[in-house]
């Protein structure tokens, strides 16, 4: 008999399931998301899970975490402060190609260097220069990343340049080649940003998670699952963080078909930040061709194709201004609800409500609390951050009284953007708890901040809300409101058949609106999904079935919807994939780009030959590495030739060899 130990750790609550024999789940729990230390979380998790099968931790056979940490903190804009490393580039390509935004302020070198497209030196890398920089930056920065023109045909540059930032700083280096093959200089150099952002923040995550199931005695080695819901050992998803973002939402397409046996179906997955959806054709998640694509970011990471929106059970309410009845709108940041940090200072919260329940007038931080994050990384903080960081100091505290002027919201942002703080305030999670559509946490604090929300001024001059209830019925409207367009968005997007505008227009078309609400004129509109949905996440059950009554669709909620991520971290497989281009830079030439430096050859067989050969060396090493056996292995060739005076030349030809297998831990 063979035990699977699923964890999911999300923004909101870790889940832990229990699986046997990849058949049944025989245990499920949630514990909440600890991100001060993410390993009380997910020991509370699995303990649960241990106590309810009554099940020895050294029984489990395979264990294995998904998680929305890496997603989160992209939607969000948290991670460390990192450098870039910007060889044979030109610096107008920042802005043009939004590394400027990725970066937001961290430090960057534009130096000589780089390839060409055949893979010779088209200059030398300056290496003082690059010395200097690294010498300037060492100690303010938590990693860097390295990016060179041409890196996919001749790494020879990133690997210099990363070989000297191992060397000089000791921090953690990305270099963009070891995360993609393709081409597009200036998207690997954005994916390696992101990825080196993440490091420490995956790092700890992974560390402190294999740290508390050893404690608890569980021996078998921790998988990770990556974007695309394939399994990769803790190590690799160390060295490459960024292929974990959409980890999450990965596993809960792959625990949502494992449940269902859905062949066809949207997926949404509701957490505490996000929201992700994704179409499951013939059983199985697409992956996205054009990169993983998260909050502003398309990366070059091979992940499924999901699009993930910044709506959740935690998701900051905000007032709106315009208009004469005014509303709300929910995203895309996270907050912490109100009613679950007065669990943790019941004092401090209730005094302050009720404080600002008995003043006249609405203020500007009402129902918002503030606390710092401890045990994060300090590095490259500006005086003005560090100076409220040290006024938050330890404890919760009304943000009003930590705000001394307006330029602090600036500096709360970034610290916000660092993972360094949380802000408290109300969320659709507080409206559940005044409507009674949930009991978790303290209702009367909902009621409290929910009912302070609602004395705003609308345009008119109006209160926004009567009443606690009116309140959480508007914020809960809205989140199906959105809730909705997430759903329509993606569908118009996996539409085989292009519409022609976008997806966020069409799902938004006044006809697409008021076809859902049945509109009967000298018109008759008909309008919804034709496919059902299978809604997934602790709050799922709470809010989609009026989101599938609107959308005129079958709305399937799971058994164990609340721990899909959790299930489908054990029941996917370990798949690798190693990509390589065969080019020809002149008739007769057939060269071969290989990490060591390219190799020619005279006939294009023999390259192609040798470059399968390492392909399928580096594929099948990977998924042992990984962890796997029975490994199978499949080659796909994209050969590309041109017809010139009768005759086809030779172009280029990718090949990609895809290595694949259970866990062998898994088998027991």
């Amino acid at each position: 008999m063979a035990l699977l130990l699923g964890v999911d750790t999300g923004g909101t609550y870790t889940d832990a399931v229990l699986i046997r024999n990849e058949e049944e789940v025989i245990a499920s729990a949630k514990a909440l998301t600890t991100r001060h230390d993410l390993a009380i979380g997910v020991g509370n998790a699995v303990r649960a899970v241990l106590e309810q099968s009554n099940t020895e931790a050294g029984q489990i056979s395979m264990a294995s975490l998904s998680t929305t940490l890496a997603t989160n903190a992209l939607v969000e804009g948290q991670g460390g402060r990192v450098a870039l490393v910007y060889i044979g580039f030109r610096e107008r390509d920042l802005a043009a190609h939004g590394l400027d935004t990725a970066l937001k302020g961290d430090p960057y070198l534009v130096v000589t260097g780089g390839h060409n497209h055949a893979g010779g030196e088209a200059a030398s890398l300056d290496e003082q220069a690059l010395i200097a920089f690294l010498d300037t930056h060492k100690n303010d920065v938590s990693g860097f990343a390295v990016a060179s023109q041409f890196a996919t045909r001749n790494p020879a540059h990133e690997l210099r340049a990363a070989a000297l930032v191992a060397e000089i700083t000791g921090r953690p280096v990305s270099s963009s080649h070891q995360l993609s093959a393709k081409l597009n200089g200036p998207k690997r150099a954005l994916t390696a940003i992101l990825n080196a952002r993440l490091i420490g923040m995956i790092d700890r995550l992974i560390g402190r998670a294999e740290d508390i199931l050893t404690e608890l005695g569980v021996t078998a080695p921790l998988m990770v699952v990556r974007g695309d819901g394939a399994l990769i050992s803790s190590a690799q998803a160390r060295e490459r963080p960024i292929e974990t973002i959409l980890s999450g939402p990965a596993a809960s397409l792959v625990g949502a078909q494992w449940m269902t046996g859905a062949d066809r179906a949207l997926v949404s997955d509701i957490g505490g930040t996000t929201t992700d959806v994704a179409l499951l054709r013939d059983g199985r998640p697409a992956i996205d061709p054009a990169g993983a694509r998260v909050g502003p970011y398309r990366t070059m990471v091979e992940a499924v194709a999901m699009r993930t929106t910044g709506l959740g059970g935690d998701s900051e309410v905000h007032f709106l201004t315009e208009g004469l009845q005014g509303g709300v709108s929910l995203g895309p940041r996270r907050a912490l609800p109100v009613a679950l940090v007065a669990v943790d200072a019941p004092d401090v919260v209730h005094e302050t409500l009720d404080a600002q329940l008995r003043s006249a007038l609405p203020g500007e931080h009402d129902g918002r609390f503030v606390r710092a994050v401890a045990g994060q990384t300090l590095e490259g903080l500006g005086p003005r951050e560090a100076a409220l960081l040290a006024r938050i100091g330890e404890g919760l505290h009304p943000l009003g009284a930590i705000l001394q002027s307006r330029v602090e919201n600036g500096a709360l942002l970034r610290l916000m953007e660092r993972g360094l703080v949380q802000v408290a305030g109300v969320t659709p999670s507080d409206a559940s708890h005044v409507l009674g559509l949930t009991n978790a946490w303290d209702a009367q604090a909902a009621r409290k901040a929910l009912t302070l929300f609602g004395r705003r001024r609308t345009g008119a001059g109006e209160i926004l809300a009567k009443t606690p209830e009116d309140m959480a019925r508007m914020i809960v409207t809205q989140l199906e409101q959105q809730t909705l367009l997430a759903l329509l968005e993606t569908a118009f997007a996996e539409e085989e058949v292009p519409f022609g505008p976008s997806p966020e227009v069409l799902a938004r078309h006044v006809l697409m609106q008021r076809g859902l609400r049945g509109h009967r004129g000298l018109v008759r509109l008909e309008t919804g999904l034709n496919v059902p949905v299978v809604g997934l996440g602790a709050s799922a059950a709470t809010y989609y079935p009026a989101v599938g009554e609107m959308l005129g669709t079958q709305m399937i909620l799971p058994e164990h919807a609340g721990v899909a991520n959790a299930i489908g971290a054990v029941v996917g497989r370990v798949t690798m994939r190693q990509s390589g281009t065969v080019t020809s830079p002149s008739e007769g030439k057939y060269r071969v780009h290989l990490a060591g430096g390219p190799q020619d050859f005279g006939d294009a067989d023999s390259a192609l030959a040798l470059l399968e050969t390492v392909l399928r060396g580096q594929a099948t090493a990977d998924a042992q590495a990984a962890g796997a056996f029975d490994i199978q292995i499949s080659v796909q060739r994209d050969v590309r030739t041109a017809g010139v005076e009768a005759r086809e030349v030779f172009i280029e030809a990718m090949i990609t060899v895809e290595a694949a297998g259970r866990p062998r831990v898994a088998a027991g």
